[in-house]
């Protein structure tokens, strides 16, 4: 194959596709800012009024989780650790349909706009405030690695100025957040999924065209051990395994799917539950598309580079630029192709950025200004909402130059989901799941999983597993016919990952560290789900769990199961589509069934939801 050529650097046509690419997501904002009266009301801002259908609702769900560090994590995971990944297939089906069948159908019957009034319902106003603030807290720390790590990556590769493109993927995102709201948020999302996927087909096109064909894409990688699908050791400790990526994996993103509000907020804001609960399973199909895509394009980068390995060669200096990197090498000829390969990167980064800066803004209004100043009219709301969609878009630029000074990306990323994520959901289950769970079995079984995600979390960040724990597939530059001195010493099996206490000291390892600390990463959020689950459930009955009653609204009951099977039921009674009474399982949001359409003041939500 011989040495690759020198790669590319950006032309005009790059810069002009990826400015097109920011200026359309922009003109969508302003679209939604006057399109059919712009945004009245707060709960239009928020939740795009709640007449949204599930087709643009399932894209951007899955947009705005396939941010950037998913479009060049994934590949550089392939290139390194083997096409285990693609195991998530089966991760994210569970995931779909655990949020569709058990979180969905109680916040949906509430009608809530913020996950954490819930919390207030079911347990009360303290449950609430900690649930909140751990939300904003983990919200604001992601999205600042999801704004740097891909600046930082195009930066290193294609000589793109890193804080002006920081800053001006903040700037365009909180201007459109502010100006569109949810609608503007998710049909940019719409946008941004075509340019991810159009982004990911040119380079799995060209790759099979330079290296003839997929199948011998497939051969090589065959041949370098990456398809390494079956890992059944049961072991918790090895980073990717079956069992880790089914379990782990599992708890992980639902985590994400169930009860994270930048997701609950885009399906709660469906028109109808049957709706919501289609763009869930929309939105499976679209995580598939793109996981098949970053999957190719991981086996793509071992193909071409199976025998020279940019990487230990010091042609990139971390393993997420090893895919902007392939780009420039073989879209050179294409100008403007780069572009969009930069184009598709960012949209990831844009499409989550928006969503949680929409999500910070409702919460912080629902949970924290509205509770306070309850006198406040629709229209000083629907302003204050823009004001905290600006305030949050500065924030996360903010901790986007704190990010500068963290390490390696994609873990650190899911690793803060997981310690903060996974304590959070183990609250949402207790509420909807155990029915005795009360508010002080509730805040214990938060600290203690909340305290113990912590301790291993940040103890994995201190004391790096072993490399046979995470478990590199070798990497060659033998076929480097590079101009430094032709020596061959650089084919190692390991990089090391950060520089961090143990390199610097090398210390001996103690068991904690090689037993509790090695833990693979994605069973942080297990770790956390399932500690607050167990302490909350004997916290509640020691203290008088048993005793109080709750109202079944709180709860996942038998009938929100069997009422999925509604829709064929009425098909046969009713053909033409008669308004119907509530008192049918509820299929339709009480707030907004189809006889009091714009009765969207309080006394409309179910009487006693004020408590």
């Amino acid at each position: 194959m011989g040495a690759p050529r020198d790669i590319g650097t950006f032309v005009v046509w790059d810069y002009v596709v990826f400015a097109g690419m920011l200026l359309i997501s922009a003109v969508i904002g302003i679209y939604y800012a006057f399109a059919g009266g712009g945004q009245q009301t707060s709960k239009d801002f928020l939740m795009g009024g709640r007449r949204m259908t599930a087709v643009p609702v399932a894209l951007s769900l899955t947009a705005s989780f396939m941010s950037a560090v998913t479009v060049l994590g994934t590949p550089s995971e392939v290139y390194r650790f083997g096409a285990i990944f693609s195991i998530f297939a089966i991760t994210y089906f569970l995931v779909v349909v655990l949020s569709a069948e058990v979180f969905l159908p109680v916040f949906y019957k509430l009608g809530i706009t913020s996950t954490y009034e819930y919390l207030e319902l079911r347990f009360n106003k303290c449950v609430r405030l900690c649930g909140t603030i751990l939300f904003i807290v983990q919200t604001i720390l992601y999205t600042g690695i999801v704004i740097y790590a891909p600046a930082l990556a195009l930066n290193q590769v294609t000589g793109f100025d890193l804080w002006g493109v920081v800053v001006a993927t903040g700037v365009v995102c909180t201007f459109y957040c502010t100006m569109g709201g949810l609608k503007a948020v998710i049909w940019t999302d719409v946008f941004q999924v075509g340019i991810m996927v159009a982004g990911f087909t040119s380079v799995i096109i060209k790759a099979a065209l330079i290296q003839g064909g997929i199948s011998t894409i497939i051969n090589d990688a065959s041949n370098g051990g990456r398809l390494n699908f079956w890992n059944f050791n049961p072991n918790p400790l090895q980073r990717h395994t079956f069992w880790t990526i089914i379990i782990g994996g599992t708890f992980t993103w639902t985590s994400i799917y169930g009860v994270n509000q930048s997701q609950v907020q885009r399906y709660i804001s469906c028109k109808s539950r049957f709706q919501a609960k289609l763009s869930l399973y929309i939105n499976l199909l679209g995580l598939w598309v793109i996981l098949v895509c970053s999957v190719l394009c991981g086996l793509a980068l071992y193909s071409r580079y199976h025998d020279c390995d940019p990487w230990t060669a010091k042609k990139v200096s971390a393993p997420d630029q090893l895919m902007p990197y392939l780009v420039l090498d073989i879209l050179q000829d294409y100008p403007g192709l780069p572009g969009l390969f930069v184009a598709c990167a960012y949209s990831g980064t844009l499409s989550t950025v928006s969503s949680s800066i929409n999500a910070l803004a409702a919460v912080t209004m629902e949970d924290l200004v509205k509770p306070r100043f309850p006198s406040l009219s629709e229209k000083s709301l629907s302003w204050l909402s823009q004001g905290m969609s600006v305030l949050f878009g500065a924030l996360c630029i903010g901790m986007a130059a704190l990010a500068s000074l963290m390490g390696a990306l994609l873990q650190a990323a899911l690793s803060i989901f997981g310690m903060l994520g996974g304590p959070l959901m183990g609250l949402f289950s207790l509420g909807i799941l155990v029915p005795f769970a009360n508010s002080i079995g509730a805040l214990g079984g938060l600290l203690a999983g909340f305290a113990i995600s912590l301790w291993v979390g940040i103890g994995a960040q201190l004391y790096p597993p072993l490399p046979e724990r995470m478990m590199p597939l070798r990497l060659e530059t033998h076929g480097c016919n590079s101009t430094y001195n032709g020596t061959n010493w650089m084919t190692t099996t390991e990089m090391p990952f950060s520089t961090s206490a143990s390199q610097v000291h090398n210390i001996e390892r103690t068991p904690l560290m090689d037993n509790w600390y090695s833990l693979s990463y994605l069973y942080f959020s297990t770790v956390g789900t399932l500690v607050t689950l167990f302490v909350g459930m004997l916290i509640s009955l020691s203290t008088g769990g048993r005793k109080q009653n709750i109202d079944c609204r709180f709860l996942l009951t038998k009938e929100d199961f069997l009422s999925n099977f509604d829709i064929f039921k009425k098909k046969k009674q009713v053909l033409g589509y008669k308004s119907h009474p509530v008192e049918d399982g509820g299929t339709d949001n009480p707030a907004f069934n189809h006889i009091e359409l714009n009765g969207t003041d309080q006394s409309s939500k179910i009487s006693g939801t004020r408590l």
